[in-house]
């Protein structure tokens, strides 16, 4: 079994976590959202769910993680071992993201190169859903499309061999080299993007405050919902990160660090997206808010046609498409090291052994979404997982360990032990009171939009099986999981 305290330094861990955090979702999911919700006046509920909830939460993850120097199953079960199954579910859902993250990480890599002579040509969006992916209707997978099925492959094999090098000369060396690269290549992007003739218009539709949203208790979820899920909170990630500390790490200085290094990368995001957007919405002689969109739309159907009117389209092109990239695998690491961990203390079997089950078996699903129906299959699991996984697997590890297992107090003393920023009563507040009604709001407003139409109108029966089946599935096989006992010897230093 492997050492803890495997980070080299702070800094390892620190680009790690970032890292994690900092993923696809934060260059395409932000900007849209801020957007969507009062742009200049979402930054109020946004800092505030920061504050009461993202770093909070961080705060909890990282000492559940630190105190109890495990992976995520093994450390609920520490807490309580009715609560072990939570742990499991998380690392179920980072297993499933892990099947289609690569597929995004894919399309940039070849995109990167497609930008070279924007070969993409009058029609970005034909060409991504026609000429690249062949795409097919929802619920037909057709056959392997060869430029996804490459670049996956390549991928995959970078990604297990960090993984297999262990935390410090594998994880650590990765992200030494990923994200300061992926800060210094979006930094150019938004340079360019802010010198370019409409940026300005785009900027002020960003930034422009619409207060009367502030009253809008949908605006609030919205901003709390983008809190949660942009610092890769209830996947795993920090429990199995920070369980890798030394013992007198400082926890919630490490948390406040991460927490507000995301949120400036989110905008950092949102300036470079929407000056791009001001851009492209002054050349097509349109409003801004035309040309707004979310999702891989943005990244692969609209940053093209972006791309293609800008001077030295192939030079900033590939830079984008290589911060995706970047962005991308950071996470897929981080990711991927959950089920890493949790195969390797549950099984006590070799890292070896259990990258190659993990990683190997994740590979093997992957190949799914390199079909004709990938697009389709990839757009439908990642809502669920997401809307009813990740969110609902939150709501349950946050009310079990403030509410069932009165643990807040037991954590907060720990991680006042080893840190300077000393928690108080609102740090209990916010994870026992504030956490739990906006992550129950949230859920009670994606089943009520569930209820009034099919997401995307795709069929039934599609989102049954691979929808609903997925995300439900993953909760039965974590607490499956359960019933093997851990070994009788901790084999952790």
């Amino acid at each position: 079994m492997e050492n803890r305290s495997q980070w080299g330094t702070r800094l390892g861990f620190l680009l790690a976590a970032i890292g994690s955090a900092v993923g696809l979702g934060n260059i395409w999911r932000f900007p849209a959202t801020a957007f969507e919700n009062g742009g200049g006046a979402f930054f109020v509920p946004y800092l505030f769910a920061l504050l009461t909830a993202g770093i909070p939460l961080l705060i909890m993850e990282y000492t559940i993680g630190h105190k109890y120097r495990s992976s995520s199953p093994r450390s609920f079960s520490k807490i309580s071992k009715g609560m072990e199954w939570i742990g499991w579910w998380q690392v179920l859902i980072s297993f499933v993201i892990s099947t289609y993250y690569p597929i995004i990480i894919a399309w940039s890599v070849m995109y990167a190169y497609f930008s070279l002579g924007t070969q993409w040509g009058d029609d970005p969006t034909g060409f991504f859903v026609g000429d690249f992916l062949n795409l097919a209707d929802a619920g037909t997978f057709g056959s392997i499309v060869p430029a996804v099925m490459i670049p996956l492959l390549i991928i995959w094999v970078v990604v297990l061999f960090f993984l297999g090098r262990g935390v410090k000369k594998g994880i650590e060396l990765a992200n030494r080299i990923f994200i300061p690269t992926l800060f210094i290549v979006f930094l150019i992007i938004v340079i360019r993007a802010v010198t370019l003739p409409g940026a300005m218009e785009g900027l002020d539709a960003f930034f422009k405050p619409d207060w009367g949203s502030i009253a809008d208790g949908s605006v609030w979820v919205a901003a709390y919902g983008q809190i949660f899920f942009s610092l890769s909170i209830a996947f795993a990630i920090m429990i199995t990160y920070s369980s890798y500390l030394p013992k007198k790490s400082d926890i919630t200085n490490n948390a406040f660090i991460t927490g507000f290094a995301n949120s400036s990368f989110e905008l950092l995001a949102g300036i470079g997206v929407f000056a791009a957007l001001g851009f492209m919405a002054v050349q097509s002689n349109t409003a801004v808010s035309e040309v707004v969109a979310g999702g891989v739309g943005l990244a692969f159907m609209v940053f093209p046609e972006i791309i293609s009117q800008m001077p030295a389209s192939g030079f900033f092109g590939f830079l984008f498409f290589a911060s995706l990239f970047l962005a991308g695998l950071s996470s897929m690491i981080s990711i991927s090291e959950t089920y890493v961990a949790g195969l390797q203390e549950k099984f006590s079997i070799s890292r070896g052994k259990a990258v190659l089950f993990g990683g190997g078996l994740a590979l093997l699903v992957s190949l799914f979404y390199a079909t004709q129906g990938g697009l389709n299959l990839l757009d439908t699991v990642d809502y669920f997982i997401n809307n009813y996984g990740v969110a609902l697997a939150g709501l349950f590890e946050v009310v079990a360990i403030a509410w069932f297992a009165r643990s807040l107090k037991d954590l907060q003393n720990h991680a006042n032990s080893v840190s300077d920023i000393k928690l108080g009563i609102w740090w209990r507040l916010c994870l026992g009171i504030i956490t739990p009604f906006v992550l129950g709001s949230m859920m009670l407003q994606n089943l009520r939009t569930e209820v009034s139409r099919p997401y995307e109108d795709y069929p039934i029966d599609f989102l049954f099986s691979f929808g609903w089946v997925v995300a439900i599935g993953a909760m039965f096989v974590g607490a499956l999981l359960t019933i093997k006992k851990w070994p009788s010897k901790d084999n952790e230093a």
